[in-house]
C-alpha cells in the first residue's frame, strides 16, 4: 500500500482527490469517492451557498469519511459559498478560477484545510504564504479551466518552489500517470475525467458515451481571447466558438454571450450540438464506465504495480 502525506494530512485511504467539475460534482458523486478511499469533491460552480450546503449536508449523510468542496472564485456566489464553507466546518477546500486569499483566513479559522489550484510556481508561494495545507498543480491537460503550462514542467517546479504538499492534476488518467507524478515529488493527485464515467456521476449518458468514444486528438482550448481558456472535447459548438474566437465581427460580450450554459446542457441534457463536454486530453484513455470504487482501486493497484517494477531501470 502507498504511503502518502497527504493520505495523512485529509485522513484518506488512498491520495486521489476527485475533481471538482461544475455542474458535475456533487453530493452522489463525492460520498462515493470518499467511501472508496479518496477523496470526494462537491463542486459549487455558478450555484448560490444554500444550495452548496443541501449537497454538503446531503454528503454527510452517505458518507462518514472525508469530503471537500470547490469553490469557483469567478462565481457572483463565491463569497456566499466562502462561508457557508466555514459554518459548515467542511474537512476540505479546494478552489480555482482565481486567487483564494480573500477567504483563508476565515476558512483556517474554521478549521478547514485548504488545497487551492495552481497554474504557476508565483500562485503556489502566494498560497502558501496565507496558510495553505497543500496545493494541486494542475497542468494544461485537464479539462475545463487551464493555463499555460504542462503537468511535467509545472509539477516538478512547483515542488522545487514550495514546501508544503504537491497534489498532481491534468492528464492522469491511470496508475501509470499516478506513478509518474509521484516521481515527480507529489504526492498525490487530483483525478476529473476518469470520473465522468463512474456510476455514480449523474451526467447525461452522451456526456459518457463521448468521453468513451473520444480519440486522443478530440479535445480543443477555446476561450484564451476571454482570458479563461478551457478545454473540451470537439463538438459543433466548440467548433463554432473557436470559429468565432478568431473572427474580429464578434465581440466579447458576443462571444461570453454565445457560451452561456452550454455546460449545463452538456452534463444535464446532454444536447451534442449546443453543450460544452468539458474533459482532459486523458479521455482517449477511458473505454468503459465502472463505479467509483473500481476506478479508484484499479488505480492504486496500479500505481504500486509500477512503482513495484520501476527497479528494472537501475542497475
Amino acid at each position: 500500500m502507498i504511503n502518502s502525506l497527504i493520505s495523512e494530512l485529509v485522513g484518506i485511504k488512498y491520495p486521489i482527490f476527485q475533481g471538482g467539475m461544475a455542474w458535475i460534482s456533487d453530493a452522489n458523486l463525492a460520498a462515493a469517492v470518499s467511501e472508496a478511499g479518496g477523496l470526494g469533491i462537491i463542486a459549487a460552480g455558478n450555484a448560490p451557498g444554500e444550495h452548496v450546503r443541501g449537497q454538503i449536508r446531503r454528503a454527510r449523510e452517505l458518507t462518514d469519511k472525508p469530503f471537500g468542496v470547490n469553490v469557483m472564485l469567478m462565481s457572483p456566489y463565491a463569497g456566499e459559498v466562502a462561508e457557508v464553507v466555514a459554518e459548515e466546518r467542511v474537512p476540505v477546500v479546494t478552489t480555482g478560477a482565481g486567487l483564494p486569499t480573500a477567504h483563508m483566513k476565515r476558512w483556517l479559522e474554521a478549521g478547514v484545510k485548504v488545497i487551492p489550484v495552481v497554474p504557476s510556481t508565483g500562485i503556489a508561494r502566494l498560497v502558501e504564504r496565507a496558510g495553505a495545507a497543500a496545493v494541486i498543480a494542475e497542468g494544461s491537460e485537464s479539462g475545463g479551466h487551464v493555463g499555460d503550462l504542462t503537468t511535467m514542467a509545472l509539477v516538478p517546479q512547483v515542488v522545487d518552489a514550495v514546501k508544503i504538499p504537491v497534489i498532481a492534476a491534468g492528464g492522469i488518467g491511470d496508475g501509470r500517470g499516478v506513478a509518474a507524478v509521484l516521481m515527480l515529488g507529489a504526492v498525490g493527485v487530483q483525478v476529473g475525467t476518469r470520473f465522468l464515467v463512474a456510476r455514480e456521476c449523474g451526467i447525461h449518458q452522451n456526456y459518457k458515451d463521448k468521453i468513451i468514444k473520444a480519440r486522443d486528438i478530440d479535445t480543443i482550448v477555446t476561450g484564451r481571447r476571454l482570458g479563461h481558456p478551457v478545454r473540451a472535447l470537439k463538438t459543433p459548438f466548440t467548433r463554432e466558438f473557436y470559429s468565432k474566437e478568431y473572427d474580429s465581427s464578434v465581440s466579447n460580450e458576443e462571444l461570453e454571450a454565445f457560451g452561456v450554459g452550454s455546460l449545463r446542457l452538456a452534463a444535464h441534457e446532454g444536447d451534442e450540438k449546443r453543450g460544452s463536454f468539458l474533459a482532459g486530453q486523458v479521455a482517449g484513455m477511458i473505454k468503459r464506465e465502472q463505479s467509483a470504487r473500481e476506478i479508484v482501486e484499479e488505480m492504486m493497484a496500479e500505481t504500486e504495480e509500477m512503482l513495484r517494477g520501476a527497479s528494472k531501470w537501475v542497475k
